[in-house]
C-alpha cells in the first residue's frame, strides 16, 4: 500500500510527538523519583545521629557486676523549637549513683549521671553551637533536650584550665566540699577537722579549702599513695585507715584534743568511731555513706545516741542542690583559688564510653584518686 506525501507527513508528526511525551515522561518520572529520594536522603541526614547508652538491666544486689548493665543504641530525632543536640565530651561516675539507682531508677532507664557537651545542634538561642554546657543526661553520647537542666560553662573558663573539671572540683564534687564546710559545718579559723574518704573528689577539696580557711585538717585515705598525695596538698595528718592497727588509736593520734568538725563521706563503722572524739559541741557534716552502699544487709549499731546527748553534737545531712543558686558566685571564687595556686586537683581518667560500668565499679572500690572522669 502507497501513501501520499501528505500522508506521510502527518504520520512523520504524529510519531514526534509521541516521541516528544514518551521523552517528557521520563523526564517527570525521574525528576519525581529523585526529588522522593533527595527529601528522604535530606530527612534521614538530619535525624541519622547515633546515640549510645547504658541502661541499668537490673537493680544492683549487693555490689555492681557487669550483667547488671546493658548497652544500647537509639536514633535521635532533630531537635524541635527550643531543643538542642548535645554530644557527650566527658562524663561523670560518682558514689551517690549507686544508692539512687534503686530509689530513683528502675530497670530499663539510662543510668543517671551527669557530663560535660559540646551543643552540635540548636534551636535555642540560650545554647548556641559550639558551646560546652553541663548537664544531667546520664550515661548517653548524644542526647536531644530543651535548655531545662543545662548550665553553660563560666564564659571566663580559663583556655589551661580542663573541661573536665566542670563536672569534678570545679563541679558538683567541689561545690558539695564548699557548702558542707561554709553552710553546714560553718568552719571557723583554728578549729580541727577531720575528713573521711579524703583522696576522693570531694574530700581531697573539702581538706584544701579547709586549710585556706585556716583550719588543723586531718584526713584518712586507703592507701598509702593516697595517703602521700594527701600531704602534697597540706594536709596537717593523714593516715590509711586500711593499715592502721586501730582506727580509733590512728585519730587519737593525729587530733589528741578531739574534733571540732567531721566531713563524713563514709558512714558505718568509721563514723562509730569518731563520735566519742568529737569535741563539745562539734559539728557533722553528712555527705556520704559509701561503706554501707552495698551491703546486701543493713548495718546495725553502734548507735549515736548518748554521745550526740553529751557531747551536744548537731549531725546533718545535706544534698549540694540546696544551694544551688549560689553556684555561679561560688564557681567564680574557686576558680580564683585555681588561678592562686591555692586549690589543686587530680583526676583519674578513663578513656572510652565503652568503660562506664568499669569506671563506676572501679570508683566505687576505691581505685581513683581524685574525680573518676569518663573520656569520650
Amino acid at each position: 500500500m502507497t501513501y501520499s506525501e501528505s500522508e506521510q507527513q502527518r504520520f512523520r508528526q504524529r510519531r514526534a510527538n509521541h516521541d516528544k511525551v514518551r521523552t517528557t515522561f521520563g523526564l517527570v518520572t525521574r525528576l519525581c523519583f529523585n526529588r522522593s529520594s533527595f527529601r528522604t536522603a535530606t530527612s534521614e541526614q538530619r535525624t541519622m545521629v547515633q546515640a549510645k547508652s547504658w541502661i541499668l538491666k537490673q537493680h544492683f544486689e549487693g555490689f555492681p557486676k557487669d550483667s547488671d548493665f546493658e548497652l544500647k543504641q537509639e536514633q535521635l530525632p532533630e531537635p524541635k523549637d527550643g531543643e538542642v543536640l548535645v554530644e557527650a565530651v566527658f562524663l561523670s561516675v560518682d558514689p551517690y549513683m549507686r544508692p539512687y539507682s534503686r530509689v530513683r531508677m528502675q530497670p530499663g532507664d539510662v543510668m543517671i549521671g551527669t557530663q560535660v557537651a559540646k551543643v552540635i545542634q540548636s534551636n535555642n538561642p540560650a545554647f548556641p553551637v559550639g558551646c560546652h554546657v553541663v548537664g544531667r543526661c546520664g550515661w548517653r553520647t548524644n542526647t536531644v533536650l530543651d535548655g531545662t537542666g543545662l548550665t553553660r560553662v563560666l564564659n571566663d573558663w580559663p583556655q589551661d584550665v580542663p573541661l573536665s573539671l566542670a563536672i569534678g572540683g570545679l563541679g558538683m564534687p567541689g561545690l558539695t566540699a564548699l557548702y558542707g564546710l561554709e553552710e553546714v559545718l560553718a568552719i571557723k579559723p583554728g578549729e580541727t577537722l577531720l575528713v573521711n574518704a579524703a583522696a576522693g573528689a570531694v574530700g581531697s577539696v573539702v581538706g584544701q579549702i579547709a586549710k585556706l580557711k585556716g583550719c588543723k585538717v586531718v584526713g584518712s585515705a586507703g592507701s598509702d599513695a593516697k595517703v602521700a598525695y594527701l600531704k602534697e596538698l597540706g594536709f596537717d595528718h593523714v593516715f590509711n585507715y586500711k593499715t592502721v592497727p586501730s582506727l580509733e588509736e590512728a585519730l587519737k593520734q593525729a587530733s589528741p584534743e578531739g574534733y571540732d568538725c567531721f566531713f563524713d563521706n563514709v558512714g558505718g563503722l568509721f563514723s562509730s568511731v569518731v563520735l566519742p572524739q568529737m569535741k563539745y559541741l562539734g559539728r557533722i557534716a553528712v555527705c556520704g555513706g559509701i561503706s554501707l552502699y552495698n551491703d546486701e544487709e543493713p548495718q546495725t549499731g553502734p548507735y549515736p545516741h548518748l554521745n550526740m546527748i553529751f557531747k551536744e553534737l548537731r549531725m546533718e545531712g545535706f544534698l549540694v542542690s540546696r544551694w544551688e543558686h549560689k553556684n555561679e558566685e561560688s564557681l567564680k571564687r574557686m576558680l580564683a583559688w585555681v588561678k592562686e595556686g591555692k586549690l589543686k586537683f587530680r583526676e583519674h581518667v578513663i578513656v572510652g564510653f565503652e568503660n562506664m560500668p568499669a569506671a563506676f565499679m572501679g570508683m566505687l572500690q576505691g581505685e581513683n584518686t581524685g574525680k573518676a572522669i569518663i573520656k569520650v
